[in-house]
């Protein structure tokens, strides 16, 4: 299958949209205010160890594409965010895929492969000389729903979520115009392909087609009960089937379960003060700023714009006059609102207080700045009346969740100190221990059927020597708010079931058996005989005979119908002939006695064609793939054969 590429337009979400991009991302791009900003996320990201990522100097590559280098920085990313897409999808399930080492090498082949191909494409569209003007992804930028409030471009929305992408401006816009670029390589692929009326009318027709036939049918369970078995068939057959024939594992468990649910106590209003206290910045909204640019890119030009605005002149229109970032410039200039911790240190050292102030002109790594402060809003934190029902539930479950965390350390101190039974944790925990009946893997009580419990009890671990009870197990939390400890009481390992135990069920298996041959040769004998014109003796005599006819479309749901549409055209007033089997299993003889061409809506008729046209495509590109494997010289580095420690 071809690479996968985003359609803003499909994505359900912000949070979609952006993981999607970033699936095909790989490089930079251009956005002038929020190099400022960049400069913040890349000194975080140094101060915690992420620099590498950022800054080259490492040779150490994953992979080599007709000498275009893959880096192990490239690499870890998309690993990444398959990683994180994965576990989105997935949710706590993830946890047991992420701990299988083959499947994670398997995840990280997948995404060194994936770049390898979108560095094949790159090359390929380059080579066709295929470009995006900026303007181009200017539009697209705009027009993707992302970034969009009520439909309209929202800068504010745009800031946040490039950074919370970890990519600048610049490097967003560089992977926009690469992800373009491709889409337009795909996009000539996907449009070379195409079908003719006349084809699409054939596809149409045999798609639709009916077809007449009718059944007589060969009930093989009325042969099973006139077979005759021996002794030494039955036997025969259950030696040959012995692994059909095997009762499961199965265990006796006793076992303590806590409940954080069931250790609430109701919050104080001293405790609910006190939290509110301590929390105020949970109950509100930090002092926000509303600024509003012009970025230019000489000193000369940002002083006479000042002097303009000094004199009365529209700042708006202005800014989409004069400035150079045209992502503000569009909005009149304006920045949205911001707050203390994403606004860039040039505006905070402005020295702007009042609204409606101008700054001076401002240099900067990007040009030169005039900033206004449009408006503000001061921080401002909710009355502990309007979230005291919120806090009393938090501390609350707070409380539960602290004497839980207490009880499981007391009876876990418990269980490991008495080895030999729960005694001991049923007085740390202040409840009997419960046991089961014996269970198997596939009928585990309700009460147990958690994935940790079952690998405790399964896995082996909990079983002393020769499958006898073993210690107690440790505590085992589930979902975060519950906890099990227990031992196995008594155990029977998976075992053949005697001959005798299973004879009743081997000898009515042995009667399917033979009677089903029975079937087959019966029916092969009765096909003779219809193709030979002697059909409607030989159907007396077997004491079968054919229903009326039926009509059978190639969506009818039946077993019969892929045999069916098997048979040959029939000839005139002559039936084609054939055997199926419908869905109990019985023979079925089949004769086909009418083919019409079926009919097709015009609006069903043309999504079969684009189906047909997009499948075509997508063989086509698949091909131009291998073809591209095929003559490229790809060489991996250490960073693509060796998984990262």
């Amino acid at each position: 299958m071809p690479p996968r590429f985003c359609a803003s337009s499909t994505c359900h979400s912000t949070a979609e949209c952006c993981y999607t991009m970033m699936d095909n991302l790989r490089a930079a791009a251009n956005h002038v205010v929020l190099k400022i900003i960049l400069g913040l996320i890349i000194l975080s990201f140094i101060l915690t160890g992420v620099s590498n990522y950022l800054i080259g100097g490492n040779s150490n590559y994953a992979a080599k594409v007709n000498d275009q280098e893959i880096s192990r920085a490239q690499l870890e990313n998309a690993v990444n965010i398959e990683r994180n897409n994965l576990e989105r999808r997935m949710g706590d399930r993830f946890s047991e895929l992420a701990s299988n080492e083959q499947y994670m090498a398997e995840l990280r082949q997948r995404a060194l492969q994936g770049l390898i191909d979108e560095a094949l494409i790159d090359q390929y569209a380059r080579s066709l000389h295929l470009e995006i003007s900026d303007e181009q992804v200017r539009q697209s930028i705009f027009k993707n729903p992302a970034f969009q409030s009520d439909g309209k471009f929202d800068n504010a929305r745009y800031n946040a979520i490039i950074t919370s992408m970890g990519m600048s401006a610049d490097q967003y816009a560089q992977a926009l115009r690469n992800q373009l670029t491709t889409d337009q390589l795909v996009s000539a692929v996907m449009g070379s392909d195409f079908i003719l009326p006349g084809e699409s009318d054939q596809f149409a027709a045999l798609f639709a087609q009916q077809r007449q036939a009718r059944t007589a049918t060969i009930v093989v369970d009325a042969l099973a009960e006139k077979q005759q078995v021996s002794e030494q068939e039955i036997k025969d057959y259950y030696q040959q089937h012995a692994n059909n024939f095997q009762s499961p594992e199965q265990f006796r468990v006793s076992y303590i379960k806590l409940d954080a649910a069931a250790l609430a106590e109701n919050a104080s209003e001293d405790e609910i003060q006190a939290y509110y206290d301590k929390h105020q910045d949970e109950f509100g909204q930090p002092e926000r700023n509303r600024y509003s640019l012009i970025q230019t890119k000489t000193e000369a030009e940002a002083k006479a714009i000042l002097a303009q605005l000094k004199q009365g002149a529209d700042f708006a229109t202005l800014a989409k006059e004069k400035s150079v970032d045209v992502i503000t410039a569009r909005n009149g200039g304006d920045m949205g609102w911001l707050e203390p911790g994403t606004t860039p240190d040039e505006f905070k050292n402005a020295g702007l207080k009042d609204k409606g102030q101008l700054s001076d002109v401002i240099k900067s790594s990007v040009g030169f700045l005039i900033v206004r402060l449009d408006d503000t809003t001061p921080a401002k934190v909710k009355p502990l009346s309007e979230v005291h029902d919120d806090i009393s539930a938090k501390v609350k479950q707070e409380k539960a969740l602290d004497a839980f965390f207490a009880l499981q350390r007391k009876v876990s101190d418990a269980a490991n100190n008495d080895n030999e039974s729960l005694v001991s944790a049923e007085k740390a925990a202040g409840v009997k221990a419960v046991d089961t009946d014996w269970f198997s893997r596939d009928a585990v009580p309700v009460e147990l059927n958690f994935k940790p419990v079952t690998d405790a009890v399964f896995g082996g671990n909990l079983l002393g020597a020769n499958g006898t009870p073993g210690s107690n197990s440790d505590i085992i939390t589930v979902d975060g708010d519950r906890a099990f400890v227990l031992r196995i009481t008594d155990h029977k390992p998976q075992a053949e079931k005697p001959l005798a135990d299973v004879k009743e069920q081997v000898t009515a298996l042995v009667k399917h058996q033979k009677a089903l041959k029975a079937a087959n040769e019966e029916a092969q004998k009765l096909l003779s005989a219809l193709k030979a014109g002697k059909g409607d003796e030989a159907l007396k005599a077997a004491g079968i005979a054919f229903s009326p006819a039926k009509t059978f479309e190639r969506t009818t749901q039946d077993t019969l119908t892929q045999p069916v549409f098997a048979l040959p055209l029939p000839a005139k007033d002559k039936p084609s002939y054939g055997i199926g089997n419908d869905m109990q299993g019985n023979v079925v003889l089949l004769a086909l006695d009418d083919v019409r061409s079926g009919t097709m809506p015009d609006a069903q008729k043309k999504a079969m064609g684009q189906r047909l046209i997009q499948n075509n495509a997508e063989i086509a590109f698949d091909a131009l793939l291998k073809g591209l494997r095929k003559d490229a010289k790809i060489k991996l580095g250490d960073a693509g054969t060796a998984p990262q420690q």
